[in-house]
């Protein structure tokens, strides 16, 4: 068996949730821009909307940014769990910032919607789950029948 073909499948759970999460958010940076173009880049708008999600340029490219750390970080267990703090602390962030944004369209440069929140709440929890998952005992394999 080769080497990367071993570390492929030894990679932990939280690794590959660090990937999902890393490559929804890049696909949704892409979508983003098919909605927004450029116009508008740091502007508040409720009716540009990606499903139920409000977004604008400016936003699209934090997804951009968060898709593209997951899926360069998630490859080591380090870079995972680095990366599951930059989502519990950056989203936990947004959260907070989004209370106070969705209703005052002045301070508003991303285009929070309530919808953002829940996902940025949820966001910040799942980035805990990866920066948090209980690391293997030494001895331990994620591979059946492996010692």
């Amino acid at each position: 068996m080769t080497q990367s073909m071993h570390s492929t499948r030894t990679r932990a759970p939280f690794q590959w949730l660090a990937l999902v999460i890393g490559a929804v958010y890049l696909l949704v940076g892409v979508a983003g821009f098919f909605v927004t173009g450029f116009a508008g880049f740091a502007e508040h708008d409720d009716g540009r909307t990606l499903v139920v999600f409000a977004i604008n340029p400016l936003h699209n490219i934090v997804h951009l940014v968060i898709g593209l750390l997951g899926v360069t970080l998630w490859v080591t267990p380090g870079g995972a769990r680095t990366y599951g703090w930059l989502l519990a602390v950056g989203y936990g962030a947004a959260f907070v910032y989004g209370l106070v944004a969705v209703n005052n369209p002045d301070i508003n440069l991303l285009n929070i919607n309530v919808a953002d929140n829940w996902l940025h709440i949820i966001s910040a929890v799942a980035g805990l789950v990866i920066a948090l998952w209980p690391r293997r005992r030494p001895g331990t394999s994620t591979m059946p029948g492996q010692v």
